[in-house]
């Protein structure tokens, strides 16, 4: 039989004992804790994550930054707050310093913006065209002139509704010099000339809705075609080029803006997975393209 005195001896080793197994579990669960942690869970955060990208619409309307700014985002810890609007409008912004990052499509507008040194890092992305767009039964007789400034002429003279955008962007500056090279200045007090002050996707709809001609990039008019009947009457044309850059605002003239932010954004859209993606946007639903990557190349050489 135990004693008091040996039950007690007893106690205190089994408390022991218990004790160094605890001991032993924690250690040993102490390694596949920090297993849990992947290299890049373990990296911080970017101490300035929000970006404020200002972009044209059709790189909105077509789809194109649903795909890229999630990987981005995955990739970097970087938000892009996304504002699209006409390419002159992100111009502005740009200027006033109040983006971080711009993806435009506008080459003469843009290299003020580079001559000013208010855009830096400024490269080249990708590159889709222009197309005239309008009814199929075409009442201007445009379908296969040999220039769209030709076909700019037909439209005029024949007194068909012609719809602008209207809102300073790539679309409508590359509209304006169309016109001028055609020898006409449109009217917009008259009936057969309407601008929407809206964008591409806008625009789309109210041309169709007017079954009336417009100039449209081809990406956005393949992104909706499946909801329009107007067809393409004139495209190749080389003058018809949509060239796209991206250009970080130069944070030595605005102090705010995410210098660190922008400059990943822009090494992003350049890097070749990236370029791969753009490649080949757009092929499973349309058989094409809606944009050519273009990172790297001479842009004298383009549409050749």
């Amino acid at each position: 039989m135990f004693n008091k005195k040996n039950l007690l001896v007893i106690a205190l080793l089994l408390v022991f004992v218990f004790s160094l197994a605890a001991c032993s579990n924690q250690q040993e669960a102490a390694p596949e804790t920090e297993q849990e942690q992947t290299p890049a869970e373990q990296s911080t955060a970017p101490d300035n994550p929000d970006v404020i990208l200002a972009t044209t619409t059709s790189t909105q309307d077509s789809g194109l930054l649903d795909v890229l700014i999630p990987i981005f985002e995955e990739e970097t810890g970087y938000v892009i707050k996304t504002i699209a609007v006409g390419t002159g409008a992100a111009l502005a912004m740009g200027e006033k310093g109040e983006a971080d990052v711009l993806l435009v499509h506008a080459p003469d507008s843009e290299k003020k913006l580079i001559d000013s040194g208010v855009g830096i890092n400024y490269q080249l992305v990708m590159h889709n065209d222009f197309v005239i767009i309008g009814p199929k039964d075409d009442p201007a007789q445009i379908n296969g002139t040999k220039t769209a400034a030709e076909a700019f002429k037909k439209i005029a003279d024949s007194g068909s509704l012609f719809v602008s955008r209207g809102d300073d962007s790539g679309t409508h500056k590359m509209e304006l010099k169309l016109w001028e090279a055609a020898g006409i200045t449109p009217d917009t007090g008259t009936a057969s000339y309407q601008e929407t002050g809206q964008g591409m996707g806008q625009t789309l709809n109210v041309a169709e809705q007017k079954s009336a001609y417009t100039l449209t990039d081809r990406a956005t008019y393949l992104a909706q075609k499946d909801n329009l009947s107007l067809v393409i009457h004139v495209e190749g044309e080389k003058n018809l080029l949509n060239i796209y850059h991206v250009m970080q605002v130069n944070p030595e003239k605005f102090p705010k803006v995410n210098a660190d932010g922008a400059k990943a954004f822009v090494e992003f859209l350049v890097a070749p997975d990236t370029q791969k993606i753009i490649s080949e946007f757009g092929m499973d639903k349309y058989g094409q393209p809606l944009f050519f990557a273009d990172a790297g190349k001479d842009e004298a050489e383009l549409g050749q």
